[in-house]
């Protein structure tokens, strides 16, 4: 016996509800499919299912085919692996936005901050080399307004406290907080029509079900492989180089802190 042929919805295997509503190619899932004009529809979930059948015609193509959204790739690998490299690259070539997820992170709370935080920046080390206050007076190279810019304390949100805490010691995203800067580059213009390559997100087996939960879905994710040893052979230099001028710094402050006691007994 022939078996007649199925005739699928204009989406395909592709959630027509997700595409409506969100924009974003949601696979399907065939137990909860519906027929509607004689072409089969699948559905993501089913409330999707139940809200198409209750209004179909809001869902399908009419005059013109459906749009598809435009590319949206998730660009994977641990430090070091030359993402941002590829990810420019990529998103050059693509004509699409470009979207570093740690760097956007930093310009986040920057304003508050007045400088990059994390273990790259040695933000750990920021108060190593400080003047301690009783000699600030006779120091000459610390003036009056850099010493009451130094002695104001700038407070964070909540929101921007767990950002600066992602970024120092890997702390967790909440979802509340991922909720105010993921969506946006699904959902908002010019990232919406435009697509983009997210470089560095999802980091954690939670991050990855975030974006499933809240069903952002990338197009394709590339997960970039290299050896130890290219890794370190990038690393290495410039981590040494930063470690020298420490150095230099701390025998600099050393050098500086002898004299203005010498002066202060004078």
């Amino acid at each position: 016996i022939k078996q007649k042929k199925r005739h699928m919805g204009d989406t395909k295997h592709f959630c027509p509800v997700s595409l409506k509503e969100n924009f974003v190619l949601y696979p399907g899932l065939q137990e909860h499919a519906a027929k509607y004009k004689e072409k089969i529809y699948y559905f993501s979930t089913s409330e999707f299912r139940d809200k198409f059948l209750k209004n179909p015609e809001e869902y399908v193509a009419h005059s013109e085919p459906l749009q598809a959204p435009p590319l949206r790739v998730c660009l994977l690998g641990i430090h070091g692996a030359g993402k941002s490299t590829c990810a420019r690259q990529v998103a050059d070539k693509l004509g699409i936005f470009h979207i570093q997820f740690e760097e956007y992170l930093q310009e986040l709370i920057l304003p508050k901050t007045k400088r990059k935080v994390g273990p790259s920046f040695g933000e750990d080390h920021e108060d190593d080399n400080k003047i301690p206050e009783e000699l600030e007076d006779f120091s000459q190279t610390i003036t009056k307004t850099e010493t009451k810019e130094r002695k104001q304390k700038v407070e964070l949100t909540d929101e921007e406290k767990a950002i600066k805490a992602n970024l120092m010691d890997n702390t967790e995203l909440p979802p509340e907080v991922l909720d105010k800067i993921v969506p946006d580059w699904w959902k908002r213009e010019p990232f919406r029509s435009t697509g983009f390559i997210l470089d560095g997100f999802p980091r954690t087996s939670d991050e990855a079900r975030y974006l499933s939960e809240r069903g952002l879905c990338p197009d394709v994710a590339v997960y970039i492989q290299v050896e130890e040893d290219d890794i370190l052979n990038r690393l290495f230099p410039p981590r040494l180089k930063k470690w020298k001028y420490r150095r230099r710094k701390e025998k600099e402050y050393k050098k500086k802190l002898k004299e203005l006691k010498a002066k202060k007994r004078v």
